[in-house]
């Protein structure tokens, strides 16, 4: 299971996670903040750089990631819009998440012809052309899917809201509160995050760097980016193994693992 948090530009890092399923269970393998770093795991080698942005290359990351587990994988999960004809405006998926989640503050961001645009287009048939063809109906036999991490995570938090974990967005959830506060709950956050993910990935303590005591700047969108590759992963997972519903139509649709059992969390509306 390979999991993408695709950056809807080539200049920003997209993080990258692999999982495999060894015994009935599912093991985080690797994962990595960006394009890069991951194809250099495959190598065996780790790079110190910062993560840096690029375009994407389907064969590339598809070939590093059957290196690093060992056999091909079997579905990719990006959080990135995926159409198959052009997006150019909002997509009947992009409406459907928000009508299921929006009360969770939940809707999705807007996608145009410029972002992610070709962008799309691109990662889309490279997917396609190495045989993993764009699903929106049926993921059970593999390919691509569209995933998004906000209402994933509400689902696996078992709560009703979206999770207040974007570095970008932190004087927005604490707003008035000093930067070292905001800071501190925003980490707080990834932990909990973490925390719950290891519930669906054994070894994710061993294979996702540790948080240290005041990430900031780059390093803190390295370990964001990270997690949420995670979270694509685990969305993957339960596409894969028919827990997930698409929310959309034939020409787009967005994945969203359902409600886990215990948890009384279902989609508000």
């Amino acid at each position: 299971m390979l999991g993408i948090d695709a950056a809807w530009t080539a200049t920003r890092p997209s993080g990258v996670a692999l999982a495999v399923r060894q015994a009935g269970r599912w093991t985080l393998r690797t994962v990595a903040p960006s394009y890069d770093h991951f194809l250099a795991l495959a190598e065996g080698a780790r790079l110190t750089t910062r993560p840096a942005g690029s375009l994407p290359d389907a064969a590339a990351l598809l070939a590093a990631a059957a290196r690093i587990a060992g056999e091909a994988v079997a579905l990719v999960a990006i959080d990135m819009p995926l159409a198959h004809a052009p997006i150019v405006t909002r997509r009947p998926s992009d409406n459907a998440i928000a009508r299921a989640f929006g009360a969770w503050h939940c809707a999705t961001h807007s996608p145009s012809a410029d972002r992610p645009g070709a962008l799309s287009d691109t990662l889309r048939a490279g997917f396609a052309a190495a045989g993993y063809p764009l699903r929106t109906g049926d993921a059970s036999a593999g390919g691509l899917i569209e995933v998004y991490p906000h209402p994933a995570l509400v689902r696996l938090a078992g709560g009703t809201r979206r999770l207040p974990y974007k570095a970008g967005n932190s004087a927005k959830y604490w707003p008035g509160e000093p930067l070292a506060v905001r800071r501190g709950r925003l980490h707080a956050e990834w932990r909990r995050i973490a925390a719950l993910l290891a519930t669906r990935f054994d070894g994710l303590a061993d294979q996702l760097p540790p948080l240290g005591d005041h990430p900031a700047g780059v390093a803190a969108k390295a370990h964001e980016d990270m997690l949420d590759a995670i979270v694509c992963a685990w969305v993957g997972v339960t596409a894969l193994e028919g827990e997930a519903d698409a929310f959309g139509d034939d020409g787009s649709a967005i994945w969203v693992p359902r409600a886990l059992s215990g948890t009384g969390v279902d989609a508000a509306g």
